[in-house]
């Protein structure tokens, strides 16, 4: 396997220490926006000479299509935000390549009736393609990071070895991350968590298919394991519930994140200031006026999540509850993914929620050359078999866990 990374910020650098430990691949590229970056996150690998430096833009179609075609490889793995989803994966496609990434295509509100019903839901460009891909006989894997990624793989274990019926699936993400030095230092991506955390909601019923509620909706606390604790969950809008009721048979999915109220405020402040946006403003500068995205201007006025790894204490978890029944009665069961920063980093020098999401695509990237998970189209990661992606995450030395409720 020939693999092109695009992308070597926190997620992607994490990627390539993962991956430089496993030997089903061939080559790996990794490309940035930034020559340094990539450089950088190859320079770390202590001269293997599998990994390769370029410079990409990843807004380029022609661009990503050349280098895709350049460096033979046969799959693209996209580790940057979502604003780039749909220029790679239509390079992708281009190049007669197969297609991974960690998050899916954006979403639009419903004009009229943004908190009641879907206007562009997550990942619809993409799905209007599936036909495409399929009969190309290519794959593009989306949403396989660790939430989307391995929370729908937990909804897939669950359907296929737990559960006779499921009630209801919830994926509920919380931690007890601090940052030292810090009165507000998201430990991911800040625009992704604005377009997530301010968008609307979606929810699913069968009943009723998808529909939307305000931000921050129907709060519950929710108990983590492994010492984190009860933490407060919102609705939030995210990619699961838009993929897990395409392959699991569920009467209601959700997603709800632990964001704590100080959180919360911040981002509602934010949204009130106009901070959230993404269109571009003039701005007064001694040559003329600039046009600037607020919502970039707020993620470079924060630090990189990248560097904050030295200062980060606690864990973050990632997970999936599941209500239903089995054999005739009542069950519910939290699967869960934890990953403690102290080990992270020593272990890997990523910190705890940049390398939880990127094991995912690595362990989905050694299945598919192995040829454990096969396929064609626009597939979430519940159409593949659970079991050897979670005992091959466990190889990889990071167990998770079951918990009865």
């Amino acid at each position: 396997m020939r693999v092109l990374l695009v992308g070597a910020g926190g997620v992607g650098t994490a990627i390539t220490r993962i991956a430089a430990r496993r030997p089903f691949f061939e080559a790996m590229v990794v490309a940035d926006y930034d020559p340094a970056r990539a450089s950088a996150a190859v320079a770390a690998l202590d001269g293997d000479d599998r990994f390769h430096a370029e410079r990409v833009d990843a807004s380029d179609e022609a661009a990503v299509t050349a280098l895709l075609a350049r460096h033979r490889c046969d799959v693209l793995l996209n580790a940057t935000d979502p604003r780039f989803v749909m220029p790679l994966f239509h390079a992708a496609r281009a190049a007669g390549a197969h297609y991974v990434d960690m998050a899916m295509s954006l979403s639009r509100p419903h004009p009229e009736r943004p908190y009641e019903e879907c206007g562009v839901r997550l990942g619809d460009a993409q799905f209007a393609e599936a036909d495409e891909w399929a009969e190309a006989g290519a794959l593009a894997l989306v949403g396989m990071g660790v939430e989307p990624g391995l929370s729908d793989v937990f909804a897939r274990y669950a359907a296929d070895e737990l559960f006779d019926e499921i009630e209801e699936i919830g994926i509920r993400d919380g931690a007890n991350l601090t940052v030292e030095g810090h009165d507000f230092a998201p430990s991911f991506s800040i625009w992704t968590t604005i377009e997530e955390c301010l968008n609307p909601p979606v929810v699913y019923e069968a009943d009723r298919g998808w529909f939307t509620t305000a931000p921050f909706s129907e709060p519950e606390v929710f108990d983590f394991p492994e010492g984190i604790g009860p933490v407060e969950c919102v609705n939030v809008e995210h990619e699961e519930v838009l993929l897990v009721p395409r392959w699991v048979k569920a009467r209601r999915v959700t997603f709800k994140y632990g964001l704590g109220g100080e959180f919360v405020e911040t981002l509602k402040t934010l949204h009130r200031l106009g901070l959230d946006r993404t269109a571009p403003v003039a701005v007064p500068s001694e040559r003329g006026p600039v046009p600037v995205s607020p919502r970039d201007v707020v993620a470079a006025c924060l630090p990189d999540p990248a560097t904050l790894g030295e200062l980060m204490q606690g864990k973050t978890c990632a997970g999936t509850w599941v209500r239903g029944v089995k054999n005739g009665a009542p069950r519910e069961v939290y699967l869960y993914h934890v990953v403690d920063n102290q080990w992270s980093m020593a272990e890997y020098g990523s910190q705890a929620v940049v390398w939880q999401t990127a094991v995912n695509p690595v362990v989905a990237l050694e299945l598919l050359a192995t040829g454990a998970w096969s396929g064609a189209g626009v597939l979430g990661p519940e159409a593949f078999p659970a079991r050897p992606f979670l005992d091959l995450l466990t190889e990889y030395g990071s167990p998770w866990g079951l918990r009865e409720q």
